[in-house]
């Protein structure tokens, strides 16, 4: 059987869903999206999902606590965190100026651990979840040095990057209907036995 890892870009894959109007997703099921792109000889290793703690809206925080702690009840999934930056932004056009907070370290942990697996041989594919070009250069190195292994980019809905196509060994973009057959059920009992309920609006009301 060939390895595959799978290495999911949160935030990329958060807005995709979004773009695609697939709000009723977001209460995503990590493990069987991947095990719905692998071919037939293939075998999911392990998710490693990449994301970071919202900061600055406590039902944002919730709602994303709920979710990561269903992740960790369920199994199957490494999460690693980057984190968020308060950001000063002024309008050039008023002089009015807010504060707001942009992710940090996401596609740089993402470039160290696909590398790091790589290395380890812990992979034969890895499954890269992501749209960000600067994701290339890491990929690129990948297949440069273990030119035995392959990195396969499955774009979220709503995202594209020319350059990663370019790049990695193969493409493809993630339909709506596997997205919308890789939900978790709700509720998820947790590791200490709470029962997890999907937030409002991340799973279909009928």
């Amino acid at each position: 059987m060939t390895r595959v890892m799978s290495h999911i870009d949160d935030f990329n894959l958060y807005h995709g869903l979004r773009d695609a109007s697939l709000h009723s997703s977001r209460w995503l099921d990590l493990v069987r999206l991947s095990q719905a792109l692998l071919k037939e000889h293939q075998h999911l290793q392990m998710v490693r999902y990449f994301t970071a703690r919202v900061r600055g809206n406590p039902a944002t925080e919730r709602r994303q606590s709920t979710y990561l702690e269903a992740l960790d009840a369920k199994g199957g999934v490494d999460i690693t965190y980057g984190h968020f930056l308060s950001k000063r932004i002024e309008c050039h056009s008023c002089g009015q100026s807010w504060h707001t907070h942009e992710e940090k370290k996401t596609d740089v942990n993402i470039a160290v651990q696909i590398l790091n697996d790589a290395y380890d041989d812990i992979y034969d594919v890895a499954l890269l979840v992501s749209g960000d070009s600067d994701l290339a250069p890491p990929v690129a190195s990948v297949l440069s040095r273990f030119p035995d292994k392959r990195v396969v980019v499955a774009f979220p809905p709503r995202r594209n990057s020319s350059e990663l196509r370019k790049t990695a060994s193969a493409a493809l973009t993630i339909s709506k209907h596997v997205i919308r057959s890789s939900r978790h059920p709700s509720p998820i009992t947790s590791r200490s036995g709470r029962q997890l309920h999907a937030p409002a609006g991340w799973l279909p009301t009928t």
